[in-house]
């Protein structure tokens, strides 16, 4: 027990920015300096909060203070009333505070300016070290906010943005973005929930199978078919829907039950029903499946943010365990097979999270309408590729930290089993392997995604000093360069089978090239790493050769 005490101290001391040297240094070169000035001050606060405070609170909603379905009140009317613990509630107030959502949207009272993507998903990324089910209410809500920006009316925007952008100065609504009915899953188009004008606005009839935020949302992005609109995804509306009405009570929804998830139990996910539900359409109703696949790009990012989130936690508890353990009469930090896990998680965490801020740095483009066509393309197929990645290391990661612990990895006294729970929807969410797989194909298809990307790592290479490393990622481009341009030629069938492999290797090569930058960048540590990488990702290794991770251990594992 004094052993355990002691380990929940240190984590308390701990701050998940402080300890984070590459986000710092990745804030510093994608943020101005003014900007990053301001950021670092709120990471430095958040990263203490998210090791303490929010840790302790997550541990509790995860194991004893689940969100609970309130069906009925005493009279036996439906209240469908969502009770989340008290913990919870300061850990949503503490989080949109920091405007992680709003910012993006409107100035930060310090700055007269606003923040943007690059700001809000480091605080995302922090924030998933300690609680990822929270981030989802956070994601959904960052969706909510980026729909009624970019396409609601000035009515619309009126009467919920401000509230979704709360830092504190009004009363917070949550957003939420329900796609999923029973019959359709990711077939959206099979979408039968319908929409019925009435006086010159809309009611909602049907249900929504697992809508996330359910309870805890104020208002809910909804696609649904007008009466006379044509079937599929075309003839879907987005249709912004408040959960309670002026008065508080229920905009027409109830919840028929809260899903007994897996994991993320953070967040309330239900089964929502909607019978005569007040709606107002956002932007053209003939685009409501086009603006809900703009939002859903926006929260694959969040996705991968997550990802990369439980990636440092895993990575994090793994390195402290082996230290403090002692076996043989030694740590386990000292044995070379352990130093070489270290090693090789540390470099592919390093390098998948320079990926991801490279990739915001596009998506910020995008939404600010700067980016040309050929860009906006590159980001969508770096979204799928990384999404998929991303969502696989966050299980692999949680796996090897849970084995690093030994027997104590699958008890819930330590984070281990949570994380590894908690990552396991993150390949789900947001897109499955296959469904990103689909992705690949259509960018290739329709716009030609694969020599666009061919190009772009082709120019990045360039740009790169000689050497080993660099000879490597070029023969490596080459094969896959002709991997691609036979893919790109196939059947419909034959793609969909060579789809994911396809994409994996994609990943590979960009992240490659992304370890070199690196590298270039920020010396010594980072091309230590960037050796670990590449070899370790093109499975370059012959028994008996070089340790490197070994090697390298005390400079780059820290």
């Amino acid at each position: 027990m004094m052993n355990l005490q002691k380990e929940r101290s240190e984590l308390e001391e701990r701050n998940f920015y402080a300890c984070d040297e590459t986000l710092q240094l990745l804030i510093k070169d994608h943020l101005d300096d003014e900007l990053f000035q301001y950021t670092d001050k709120v990471l430095s606060e958040f990263g203490k909060k998210s090791a303490g405070e929010i840790d302790e609170r997550a541990r509790h909603t995860d194991r004893e203070g689940q969100p609970r379905l309130v069906k009925y009140n005493k009279m036996g009317d439906d209240i469908s009333e969502v009770l989340v613990n008290e913990g919870y509630r300061k850990t949503v107030a503490e989080t949109y505070e920091t405007g992680i959502v709003g910012y993006v949207h409107k100035e930060i009272p310090e700055l007269g300016r606003k923040g943007n993507y690059t700001y809000s998903f480091a605080l995302g990324y922090v924030l998933s070290q300690s609680e990822p089910g929270f981030y989802c209410p956070v994601t959904l809500t960052m969706a909510t906010a980026y729909l009624l920006d970019h396409f609601a009316d000035d009515a619309v925007k009126e009467k919920f943005l401000k509230h979704v952008c709360a830092t504190g100065d009004v009363s917070l609504f949550e957003g939420a973005t329900f796609l999923t009915e029973r019959q359709g899953g990711s077939d959206v188009g099979a979408n039968v929930v319908k929409a019925v004008e009435e006086g010159g606005h809309f009611r909602l009839y049907g249900e929504k199978y697992f809508a996330s935020n359910a309870g805890m949302c104020g208002v809910a992005m909804v696609l649904a078919r007008i009466e006379g609109a044509p079937a599929g995804s075309r003839g879907l509306t987005l249709f912004a829907v408040p959960w309670r009405n002026d008065d508080g009570s229920l905009n027409g929804i109830s919840i028929r039950r809260l899903k007994d998830k897996l994991g993320v139990r953070a967040v309330p996910s239900g089964e929502v029903e909607f019978d005569g539900a007040r709606a107002y359409v956002v932007g053209d109703p003939k685009r409501g499946f086009y603006y809900m696949m703009e939002a859903l790009n926006l929260s694959r990012i969040c996705n991968a943010a997550a990802s990369v989130g439980i990636m440092q936690r895993a990575l994090l508890e793994a390195k402290e365990y082996a230290r403090n353990r002692k076996a043989f009469g030694k740590s386990l930090a000292e044995f070379p097979m352990v130093q070489d896990t270290l090693g090789k998680l540390t470099a592919k965490h390093a390098v998948e999270l320079a990926a991801i801020f490279d990739m915001i740095k596009f998506y910020q483009q995008v939404t600010d309408g700067n980016a040309s066509d050929r860009e906006t393309v590159l980001n969508r197929l770096f979204i799928a590729i990384l999404k998929k990645e991303t969502a696989e290391m966050a299980i692999h990661f949680s796996h090897e930290a849970i084995e690093m612990h030994g027997g104590n990895g699958f008890i819930e006294d330590f984070v281990t089993p949570r994380l590894l729970r908690d990552a396991q929807v993150l390949t789900v969410w947001e897109g499955t392997a296959n469904i990103l797989g689909l992705e690949v194909i259509r960018l290739v298809s329709k716009f030609q995604a694969h020599t666009l990307f061919i190009d772009e790592m082709s120019s990045r290479l360039e740009r790169l000093p000689d050497g080993d490393m660099k000879d490597i990622v070029e023969k490596k481009l080459a094969d896959l360069s002709d991997k691609l341009n036979i893919f790109a030629k196939l059947d419909s069938d034959m793609q969909t089978y060579e789809a994911k492999t396809i994409a994996k290797e994609m990943a590979y090569l960009y992240e490659s090239i992304i370890s070199l930058q690196m590298a270039e960048k920020y010396g010594d540590k980072y091309s230590k790493l960037a050796e670990i990488f590449i070899e370790m990702t093109w499975n370059l290794r012959n028994i008996g050769d070089e340790m490197k991770t070994v090697r390298y251990f005390s400079d780059v594992v820290i």
